[in-house]
């Protein structure tokens, strides 16, 4: 594969992270700040939670949303080389892409067992909340993941020591 070619690859892989990361982001954000639209598709956890402590668990989701959106963006600050310290900013990118893969993918196959009647818990489960882990919430984490070390893998240090965006 050319260097232009792998170049390019490699800017598109860092915009889809980004991308992920930031709905992953403006989601716990939302919720933080009051909205409800898709919340029982996290768990009916998230619900009460809000509904019986919105101060604490609106804290805790902007708190989360803020981690997710420096998780989307610093990986693209490093790509474009606006951000100091990229060797660092790569392993932690390398660690967390592999975790987001992972925890994303291990979540798909468990809710998706779930929901085909393969796997039956035995106090139940909450439909929605499997829904929206199987098909929404982590197939996200897991295309973040993917992304995030694709754009590692075809964004490699070169001889010259320049990273490619």
């Amino acid at each position: 594969m050319s260097e232009e070619r792998s170049a390019s690859l490699a800017r598109t892989a860092i915009w889809v992270a980004c991308v992920a990361g930031l709905l992953h982001a403006a989601s716990s954000l939302y919720w933080a700040f009051g909205g409800r639209w898709l919340l029982p598709t996290v768990g009916q956890w998230a619900v009460e939670a809000l509904e019986e402590s919105p101060l604490e668990a609106g804290l805790l989701l902007g708190g989360i949303g803020v981690v997710k959106a420096l998780a989307a963006l610093i990986p693209l600050a490093v790509a474009y080389g606006r951000m100091p310290g990229a060797r660092f900013w790569r392993a932690v990118c390398a660690i967390g892409g592999v975790v987001l893969i992972l925890y994303g993918g291990a979540n798909v196959v468990v809710s998706g067992a779930v929901l085909l009647g393969l796997v039956r818990p035995e106090g139940g489960y909450d439909r929605q909340a499997m829904i929206g882990h199987a098909l929404l919430w982590d197939p996200l984490f897991l295309v973040w993941g993917l992304a995030l070390i694709a754009w590692l893998r075809l964004s490699a240090v070169h001889n010259s020591g320049r990273t490619a965006a």
